[in-house]
């Protein structure tokens, strides 16, 4: 068991090396040819940040493991929104943009309820699941979320840094290939040796998805979003979770049920209605306590349920 576990934990330090040198390399890249802080914000960094679940999910769906593809989506998801956005309002109580309540987490909402709805075939009868043609239905939506993006953009437009990046073309491209290489190697280790853990220890792949796994590709999220609260940017920390969810449902999501059609486990719907209500609680305490505020006392309530869920999900297995 002891194997399984150490090429694991290398795989994940894969992961998140390579998703730093990629999107280090690829945001000097970007201030090379002076393009804003945002756009790279909302565009390469979001990018980087889900690019384990992605690589993960992209190794696991083309191997046929339905149940670590969805365990990975839904279980990252749940980490991120009770896990990390709960210890960031530990860390410090933040304050909440108006177009972040009113956009960006009913937006958040919309890609949950898409997953359970297209999950279960209410538009269109036949065997439950995502198939290509869901694929392309989230990835219509991932491409509407982005067009979001640009016309936020539009309306606050940020200028793009005056300093030139020193760093020469073959150090940024070194990264830029050594990060996506780094990518690859570590989602294929934690795939095939998240299986063998699985079968060694006799659980599901789908507890082994929504625990180890998911826990394991969040951590840039993770690292992102204590940073930026330990900094006080509650808005890079609320955006880059908000952001992340959305991204691993209608891109990561998307992209795994187009390389191969994925079955779907009703097991998972109580996994789903979890990070249903999670999402709806996230709105409702912007009412609550003080005003497009999540306090102490909000955020404590996000992390106990996520320990409750986590021990029930182990014991009903």
């Amino acid at each position: 068991m002891l194997l399984p576990v150490l090429f694991i934990l290398i795989g994940f330090g894969l992961l998140i090396k390579g998703a730093g040198w990629m999107v280090s390399g690829s945001s000097a890249l970007a201030r090379k040819y002076h393009i804003s802080d945002l756009v790279i914000g909302l565009t390469i960094v979001a990018f980087g940040t889900s690019a384990p679940e992605l690589v993960v999910n992209a190794f696991a769906s083309f191997e046929g493991h339905s149940d670590i593809v969805l365990g990975n989506i839904i279980g990252s998801n749940n980490f991120n929104l009770f896990v990390i956005l709960g210890i960031v309002g530990l860390i410090s109580p933040f304050v909440v943009q108006n177009s972040t309540i009113w956009k960006e987490i009913p937006i958040a909402m919309l890609a949950a309820l898409s997953m359970y709805f297209l999950a279960h075939n209410f538009f269109i009868s036949g065997t439950i699941g995502f198939s290509r043609i869901d694929g392309f239905a989230m990835l219509s939506m991932f491409a509407a979320f982005l067009y979001y993006i640009f016309r936020q953009m539009k309306a606050h437009p940020t200028q793009a840094e005056a300093t030139a990046v020193l760093w020469s073309n073959l150090k940024i491209w070194t990264l830029i290939v050594i990060g996506l290489s780094g990518l690859v190697l570590g989602g294929k280790l934690v795939v095939d040796y998240a299986v063998e853990l699985a079968k060694q220890l006799g659980v599901s792949e789908k507890i082994i998805g929504l625990t180890i796994v998911a826990a394991g590709t969040s951590l840039p999220e993770l690292v992102t979003s204590v940073v930026a609260a330990m900094k006080r940017n509650s808005d890079m920390a609320v955006g880059n979770i908000i952001g992340s969810n959305i991204f691993n449902i209608f891109l990561i999501l998307a992209t795994s049920a187009l390389i191969r059609p994925i079955a779907y486990n009703p097991k998972f719907d109580f996994d789903l209605y979890l990070l249903l209500g999670g999402t709806l609680f996230l709105f409702i305490a912007m009412f609550s306590g003080q005003k497009k505020k999540l306090d102490r006392w909000e955020a404590l309530i996000l992390v106990t349920c996520f320990v409750a869920y986590t021990i029930f999900s182990i014991v009903r297995e």
